[in-house]
């Protein structure tokens, strides 16, 4: 098999974390003779830097080429004063949309050995395992008319039916392969826009009629995620909304480091971690590259359809986690602290291991 991969570490840690995922990626390439191609390129404040933008056409052309995206991470201090149009985000929002990426999978699961690291109560996330799918190229983020001046600012949240068709139609999908329960989150009690969220939903819905659906508003749905997680199968929802709650589900989990996320697109698709650049990690080889690998992990599942390297990642994730190894944002009192670097080898050690009990028929998955 062979395949090419775009490369954008970005800004902060995105370069640490970029190369501790390539080192993975290789590894499991070599040993299912897979030939892949790599193309390092520019984005956010690191292109702003070379090129003065912070997405070149150079970058977006690599990507339009490539099967699968991968990315670091955006933004920083030294970007923050920048006009909205040529902040380090607008280069990712500029690849979202240029891409068509409507979809943002966010898988929100707790790892047994993780229980204690979260702020919540370890028998409120027994089981907890949920999903949110984020429309990503609508709402807010990209409504006009937009902007500001010295005595007002303005943002236009609007959705299309074929924008909320096309995300509801996955939604649901993805609740058909899972436990059938489907949650849509808007707040239709004061947005038009929410209502005709809800109306749209519910119009796909009849296509769906063995998927029950549930609707919640969106402070509910946050104090729910905090309150009982467990309850969430799948969850479909805005940008905005998407973006907050996410985020939310990312720390009932312990840590931002450890989420994975995909965005997909009919023809593209595009890997990164929840989590943002960290600035004031970079450079120190301390940063978790959990949630880059992770996000690696759905490459090879959905990209390259390679189930079973995908759940040698998984797995390969929760024994380094079993046997105490933990980065500085997920670290605890007796586990072994270990550097990014020191990280990577682990899960790498790990990989190598199940592979190998997999050749003599030990271990399976």
């Amino acid at each position: 098999m062979t395949g090419k991969i775009a490369l954008l570490p970005g800004d902060g840690i995105g370069p640490e974390i970029m190369a501790a995922t390539v080192d993975v990626i290789n590894h499991l390439a070599n040993r299912y003779n897979m030939t892949l191609t790599f193309v390092e390129k520019p984005i956010g404040g690191a292109s702003i830097d070379q090129t003065g933008e912070p997405l070149s056409d150079d970058t977006l052309q690599e990507c339009y080429q490539s099967d699968a995206i991968l990315l670091g991470a955006v933004g920083g201090e030294q970007w923050d004063n920048l006009d909205h149009l040529n902040k380090p985000e607008a280069g990712l929002l500029k690849l979202r949309k240029s891409l068509d990426l409507f979809a943002n999978i966010r898988p929100i699961k707790v790892y047994e050995t993780f229980l204690t690291a979260s702020p919540l109560k370890a028998e409120i996330l027994n089981e907890v395992d949920f999903v949110i799918l984020r429309e990503l190229t609508g709402g807010i983020y990209f409504g006009e008319p937009r902007g500001y001046d010295q005595s007002r600012g303005w943002n236009t949240m609007t959705y299309s039916r074929s924008e909320v068709e096309r995300i509801a139609r996955l939604a649901f999908k993805k609740a058909q392969q899972r436990n059938g329960h489907l949650t849509s989150v808007d707040k239709a009690n004061v947005l038009e826009c929410s209502q005709f969220w809800r109306s749209v939903i519910g119009t796909v819905h009849e296509e769906f009629k063995d998927v029950e659906l549930r609707n919640m508003y969106v402070d509910n749905a946050a104090m729910q995620i905090v309150r009982d997680p467990a309850q969430f199968d799948v969850i479909v929802t805005s940008n905005m909304f998407g973006d907050i709650l996410s985020d939310i589900g990312g720390t009932i989990t312990g840590s931002l480091g450890m989420l994975p996320s995909a965005s997909f697109g009919k023809k593209h698709a595009l890997y990164e971690p929840v989590h943002g650049s960290a600035p004031d990690l970079a450079g120190q080889n301390i940063a978790n590259p959990i949630a880059m690998i992770a996000s690696v992990a759905l490459m090879f599942a959905h990209t390259f359809q390679m189930t079973q390297a995908a759940q040698i990642i998984e797995e390969a994730i929760k024994l380094t986690l079993s046997k105490g190894f933990r980065t500085q944002d997920i670290y605890q009192k007796g586990a072994k602290l270990v550097s990014t670097t020191e990280m990577t080898a682990a899960l790498i050690s790990q990989i190598e291991h199940i592979l190998n009990e997999q050749a003599i028929g030990v271990f399976t998955l």
